[in-house]
């Protein structure tokens, strides 16, 4: 009886949580906006990223509506010593233009904020009372320069009174202790641009820009001039791109909209290195270097259903990448590359990288339905998948030193995350096989592996923990784990309905998404993503619908938006950039259900929940095309079109059915 009390109390938190309750709403111009009111003092942090800078911004208002933010700015190009993970130049910032400015002889100090928005760009409204001067703030990183940059207008809306306004030039230079920086000492830079003092009649405006930027003389670099009009169309034409590719249309805007914004953090977050484009989760520690799980496992997968060149050019490159650490000695390939390029760090052993490496790309290159690319990274894919192979215990599953939560908690010797990887890059490879030429005997081989593997996934990890037929972790494991639902991602569904009752049960689910351990506080973001996935794929979408819309609701529309987060309390929920391209991967992979067969097929199991007659992905850019899958309720049927250069296919089919399609 406590256990159903405590279910039935889960689900009204769930959904009970009215739209009314949430800070931030959403705008038809496709923003989120705070409309700032009673509800002070309220601060946040939020990250963005250009390919050669990345800025936390800490903003919020005060008790006073007063305006408050710093400016966290990380540099991954510019090196510090000593060169590992954490070693790009990082300051704080809490230099304000604002400040400086005078009006008929003193300074405006009384603004009040009137409302913030967000889609890509950090804009702030407000006005102040005594002079009537309204201002428009945005702040956003350059899309291709070592920059931050910050526009400002001001309008005069004292409909009586013309107003004097004197804006200073302003600049600081900062040197670095040479000694810390691997290319010497940098520069940085903060300063106005095109500041003047004039005369406003009522209805005027002016606007100047800021910035600050950083660089370095001994690598060739120089002061920037910036135009900070044309660095905002070159910010919004990036943010118009991925807005106008793999359009999600839905009867829920929450989920719509916040798909549409993981896909800016998930495809910002990109460096032009010296190693190439390297994809990078941020957090004002992991840049310039990339990670099995983050970049070869999470985001990469997701780059060719968008269409963005960047982002498959920094998926290829990161898997080419690994693949210079194959070696015939069937030594471990490293965790991640880091320093560009230049080094690795290895510190927690073999996590199942090679598995997840495999996973990654596997499905990447099905989906890119790029033969060249696929000749590229076919050896890196075998390799991964024999080095797997000879890890099998006497138990016929995988080892592994630890999983990707590093040892912060206990994996065992083979962990339920590393074998279901595998299993189901056995299954892409099998696909691969027979678009590359290889002889049917590889792919039998492959197929045979599988079958074993999934019955050995069963053996070794299916048990009843905690009243659920689910899995443990590991082969020790006693306490309900948050990767449970691993297997229904990869359609191992053997334990669907026992997995996912514990996963939504008191046990586990709280209001900050999954816990990654029952009985403690912790909670990453990553596990509740392929979870939700998981429940899509596995045939249960009215479950998966009312736990999908909480967390898109409170990751958007609450305390702390507008992404995804890593985890809490480590990193105090910082926006990394992977975990979003996870969120757009319930999508793709649950909701659509799409499961790549071939470089021009794939099959498809759509999940709309009961109460949608209908769900709309347009422009998907995967399978080498550009098409659009329409799916419509039809009495107790689905009617799915698939629409591609002109042509339409007409499928219908019973729920939980699947499509092979050929494009």
């Amino acid at each position: 009886m406590n256990k159903l009390f405590l279910s039935i109390l889960c689900l009204l938190t769930l959904t009970g949580t009215a739209a009314s309750e949430n800070r931030w709403k959403m705008r038809p111009d496709g923003s989120t906006v705070w409309q700032v009111d009673k509800n002070l003092p309220h601060e946040d942090h939020l990250e963005m990223s250009g390919r050669q800078v990345s800025v936390v911004f800490r903003y919020g208002v005060d008790s006073n509506r007063h305006f408050l933010i710093n400016k966290s700015m990380i540099w991954p190009m510019l090196r510090t010593k000593p060169n590992d993970t954490s070693a790009s130049l990082m300051r704080r910032f809490e230099w304000d233009p604002i400040g400086a400015i005078a009006t008929h002889n003193f300074s405006l100090n009384d603004e009040t904020v009137d409302s913030i928005s967000l889609n890509g760009i950090l804009r702030v409204w407000s006005h102040f009372p005594s002079t009537g001067f309204q201002l428009l703030r945005e702040y956003f990183p350059s899309a291709e320069k070592p920059a931050l940059i910050e526009n400002y207008i001001l309008t005069n809306i004292n409909k009586e009174q013309t107003l004097n306004l004197e804006l200073p030039q302003q600049k600081s230079v900062y040197h670095t202790d040479v000694e810390k920086g691997v290319n010497g000492s940098y520069t940085l830079v903060a300063k106005t641009e095109n500041a003047i003092s004039c005369d406003l009649k009522p209805g005027e405006s002016i606007s100047f820009s800021a910035s600050i930027q950083a660089y370095s003389e001994n690598k060739g670099e120089h002061e920037l001039s910036l135009d900070g009009q044309a660095e905002q169309k070159s910010r919004q034409a990036l943010i118009n791109k991925l807005e106008n590719n793999l359009i999600l249309q839905t009867p829920d805007e929450t989920i719509n909209r916040m798909f549409a914004f993981s896909k800016i953090r998930a495809s910002e977050s990109i460096y032009q290195t010296a190693g190439g484009p390297m994809h990078g989760p941020g957090g004002e520690s992991y840049y310039a270097a990339i990670w099995a799980n983050d970049q070869a496992e999470y985001v990469s997968p997701f780059f060719p259903y968008e269409g963005y060149d960047y982002g498959n050019a920094s998926a290829l490159n990161c898997y080419k990448l690994f693949a210079g650490f194959i070696n015939k000695d069937w030594k471990p390939i490293p965790s991640s590359i880091i320093a560009e390029g230049k080094d690795i760090w290895n510190g927690a052993g073999d996590r199942g990288d090679a598995a997840m490496i495999a996973y990654g790309a596997s499905r990447y290159i099905l989906a890119r339905a790029s033969r060249e690319e696929a000749q590229q990274l076919w050896p890196l894919i075998k390799w991964c998948l024999e080095y797997c192979h000879r890890k099998l215990n006497s138990d016929g599953v995988v080892l592994s030193d630890h999983d990707e939560l590093e040892g912060r908690f206990p994996a065992g010797k083979a962990n339920l995350c590393t074998s279901s990887l595998y299993y189901d890059a056995l299954i892409s490879a099998s696909y691969l096989c027979k678009e590359l030429g290889e002889p049917q005997k590889q792919t039998k081989e492959y197929l045979t592996q599988a079958a074993e593997l999934r019955c050995n996934i069963e053996k070794c990890f299916g048990a009843t923990m905690d009243g659920f037929e689910t899995y443990r972790y590991y082969k020790e494991n006693d306490v309900l784990r948050s990767w449970i639902c691993i297997p229904l991602c990869m359609g191992i569904t053997d334990r669907a309905n026992g997995t996912i009752k514990a996963l939504f049960s008191p046990q586990l689910w709280t209001e900050d998404g999954l816990l990654t351990q029952a009985g403690s506080n912790t909670f990453w973001d990553r596990s509740t993503l392929y979870a939700l996935r998981g429940v899509f794929f596995a045939g249960q979408p009215d479950k998966a619908l009312d736990f999908l819309h909480f967390y898109s609701n409170a990751r958007l529309l609450g305390e702390h938006v507008p992404y995804a987060i890593e985890a809490w309390p480590e990193g105090n929920q910082r926006h990394l950039s992977a975990e979003s391209g996870l969120y757009a991967r319930i999508i793709t992979e649950g909701l659509f259900g799409i499961r790549p067969t071939g470089f021009r097929s794939f099959s498809l199991k759509p999940e709309p929940p009961s109460t949608w007659n209908n769900m709309t992905l347009k422009h998907i850019r995967a399978f080498g095309s550009d098409f659009d899958i329409s799916i419509m309720r039809v009495s107790k049927k689905l009617h799915v079109t698939v629409t591609s250069a002109g042509k339409t296919k007409n499928y219908t089919i019973s729920q939980g059915n699947s499509i092979e399609v050929k494009l």
